[in-house]
């Protein structure tokens, strides 16, 4: 036997190895920065692009990789990277795809950060963004420049909730030598085929359905073709966009639930959805499986499932300090971003200036995310609401 070691370097180093054959339903959280290697030929010969070898937390463990695994499965596609968030995730693809004097198309109606990255992107790199219709469908191809080289698209809006023609953008693309990416986070990848419908990158923001917890951030690009992938993978190691193993394994845990919870939201929704239809209050409800919301036709084409999350008008007669009223008054239904968890949300939304030709600028427009909760109580907390702002002074 040698020299017994000092305490503190058997604090460092246990003994204690684990059983070769331990086997349970949870996937193992691997805590990792510092990845060891047997040998100095071992180090040399590992490449971080490979996902059958390890070499830094950064680029992966096995939880993160089992993770990126099964997200890509949900999409029907080849390959995952992971990144912090969904804002993250939407950064790797610009900074992916796009250089100085290339050109982006990116729909009207897209997420908020999205398009402030766009901006950005114009304002500072010397890359030519342009916005357009989110219901152009294949008229795009007459907005593609010969150094057009990425199309962002949305299905459906976030907020405003149009659904676009995916197929015939990506056609159009295609045909010019564009690459498409979707955020595809309303439908968590469960109500649209985002590959069947031609698409070359999905985005998830996994924040959102695939946590449920509303707790975490987290984003994932998935793509079916290996050169997209290496680019992104090139792009989300020269960021640093690594996530944590901890947040990783709370999706892991998710995840066996998550087409459980979706349908529920979706249903859920849908009847909270058309409740409101019947209010005198509101003047439009603008949720893809409705007949009166922009793309209607398309989402019955596409989709094979709702989300929760949908937007309603309030009458024009309602000013912004009307509704405000009626917002203060929600009990059940919460103020606050993001979405995809058990709990009922709301945010009321000032359209962007930019869409000046958006019909319903007069109107104020209220997005509802619809949680877990009995929908009999979530239609009552707001038929009380109603009540509440129409009794204010002032009130029409």
């Amino acid at each position: 036997m040698g020299k017994r070691k000092a305490k503190q370097t058997r604090i460092l180093h246990s003994d204690y190895r684990p059983p070769e054959r331990f086997a349970a339903f949870p996937p193992p959280t691997y805590r990792a920065s510092t990845v060891l290697f047997d040998t100095p030929a071992s180090l040399r010969a590992r490449d971080w692009r490979s996902r059958d070898a390890y070499t830094y937390g950064l680029h992966g463990t096995p939880t993160t990789f089992t993770l990126e695994s099964q997200i890509a499965a949900i999409e029907g596609g080849e390959y995952c990277i992971l990144a912090p968030s969904g804002l993250a995730a939407i950064t790797l693809v610009d900074f992916a795809f796009l250089r100085a004097g290339d050109a982006a198309l990116i729909p009207e109606n897209v997420y908020g950060p999205n398009r402030e990255l766009g901006d950005w992107l114009a304002s500072d790199f010397d890359i030519s963004v342009r916005y357009y219709d989110p219901l152009i469908g294949e008229g795009i191809a007459d907005l593609i420049c010969p150094n057009t080289r990425l199309v962002w698209t949305e299905a459906p809006g976030s907020v405003t909730m149009e659904v676009p023609d995916i197929p015939s953008i990506c056609r159009a693309a295609h045909e010019k030598g564009a690459i498409v990416a979707l955020d595809n986070t309303w439908s968590a990848g469960l109500g649209f085929d985002a590959f069947a419908h031609g698409v070359d990158v999905s985005l998830q923001a996994l924040t959102k359905y695939h946590s449920g917890g509303s707790d975490l951030l987290m984003g994932a690009l998935i793509t079916r073709e290996e050169s997209l992938h290496h680019r992104i993978g090139l792009a989300h190691m020269r960021l640093g966009m690594g996530i944590g193993a901890d947040d990783a394994y709370q999706v892991l845990r998710s995840l066996s639930t998550m087409s459980m919870r979706y349908r529920q939201h979706g249903e859920s929704g849908m009847a909270v959805a058309q409740w409101l239809g019947t209010c005198p209050q509101v003047s439009l409800v603008l949720h893809p499986a409705l007949p009166d919301c922009p793309g209607h036709a398309l989402y019955q084409r596409d989709f094979t499932a709702p989300g929760g999350l949908f937007s309603f008008l309030f009458h024009p007669r309602y000013t912004e300090q009307q509704t405000d009223r009626f917002i203060e008054a929600l009990q059940l239904f919460k103020l606050g971003f993001s979405w995809g968890g058990v709990h009922s949300l709301c945010v009321p939304y000032r359209i962007h200036a930019g869409r000046k030709d958006w019909q319903h600028r007069d109107k104020q427009l209220l997005r509802l995310y619809i949680g877990l909760e009995a929908v009999d109580d979530l239609i009552d907390d707001l038929a009380q609401a109603f009540r509440v702002m129409d009794a204010a002074p002032g009130a029409p």
